[in-house]
């Protein structure tokens, strides 16, 4: 199923900027990246037009060649962002390292101010890896900072926010779910760890909330919503808003494949007996379209019955009279 364009889903950083020039940060990030792949260009440039014994096809060559280059100049670009977003972090964190906790939205904040630093510098390098078209970028750039994940889970279709979070095998996350590690109510800002173990489906449009641990083989409905902190037991599928439990998941029980497996096999057999209850269903609503118009019948004989005999009562009294 594809994806709206208007739907920036994928890596996620909140866009709270505390202070201004915190700006040069990513304006850093952005000509560091884009000066990489201008030199990349150079290079190339100056290799196609040197080779004396291409001379007259230079051109051709330089046309040919072009379209691997613009994939490997993005790719460049991606990394370069990627590298020095880390290595800034790196620096950031020596300064003040991040924490859990509930802190005040003001700049007299040292955990707010730096949350926001943070969030700029990982802006442009998850914005570009998010842009590639395949997956792996996002998978890496959730790695380069600091998101427990596996090349095996889908995170793709939704915002996921970039540091606090935790995730098991084999985790999928529907579109336009938010998975979160900080949030913003009133003048507090909430940063509690996520954790999502193995096996774990999130269903569309559902929101995870800062500090919730949900346990192995469970289901998130869509358009669930959990509240901070909240634990949910493994193997439940949970609803409603908050998240309750509405029934044992069953999905992941042993021997499920085999039990469709052997359906499957059998199709001739379901195929038949679909067409028996199909044609069945047909008589019995032929049956039924006999029935009810027997029945109109009877009821308008009666009608006429009655209107009849009060005529005859009527031409009686005026007899009488």
């Amino acid at each position: 199923m594809s994806v709206p364009s208007a739907m920036r889903v994928g890596p996620f950083t909140a866009t709270v900027l505390a202070k201004k020039k915190y700006i040069i940060f990513y304006l850093f990030l952005m000509w560091i990246s884009i000066l990489s792949i201008v030199l990349e260009f150079w290079i190339y440039w100056q290799i196609i037009f040197n080779w004396k014994f291409l001379f007259q096809w230079r051109l051709i060559h330089f046309y040919i060649f072009l379209p691997l280059v613009c994939v490997l100049m993005y790719v460049t670009i991606v990394f370069v962002s990627l590298f020095f977003a880390k290595i800034l972090l790196i620096i950031v964190n020596l300064f003040h390292k991040p924490r859990e906790g509930v802190f005040l939205r003001d700049n007299s904040d040292k955990d707010y101010k730096y949350w926001s630093l943070r969030n700029t510098i990982k802006r442009w390098p998850v914005w570009l890896s998010h842009r590639f078209p395949f997956p792996f970028m996002d998978n890496l750039c959730f790695k380069l900072f600091g998101v427990k994940t596996k090349f095996s889970n889908s995170l793709f279709e939704g915002w996921v926010d970039c540091e606090f979070i935790e995730f098991g095998d084999n985790v999928v996350v529907g579109q336009g779910s938010i998975i979160q590690s900080a949030t913003i109510i009133g003048n507090l800002l909430i940063i509690k760890k996520t954790k999502i173990n193995e096996n774990v489906r999130i269903g569309t449009h559902a929101i995870v909330m800062p500090g919730t641990n949900i346990g192995k083989n469970s289901v998130l409905a869509a358009s669930t919503v959990t509240t901070i902190g909240q634990e949910l037991e493994e193997g439940w599928i949970y609803v409603g808003i908050p998240a309750q439990k509405f029934k044992k998941n069953k999905f992941f029980e042993d021997g499920l494949r085999d039990i469709i497996g052997r359906r499957i096999e059998d199709e001739d057999l379901v195929r038949k007996k679909y067409e028996e209850l199909y044609i069945r269903r047909h008589d019995e609503h032929g049956a039924l379209r006999e029935r009810m118009h027997a029945q109109r019948e009877r009821i308008e004989e009666k009608l006429r019955e009655r209107v009849h005999t009060q005529k005859e009562k009527l031409e009686e009294r005026k007899k009488k009279k």
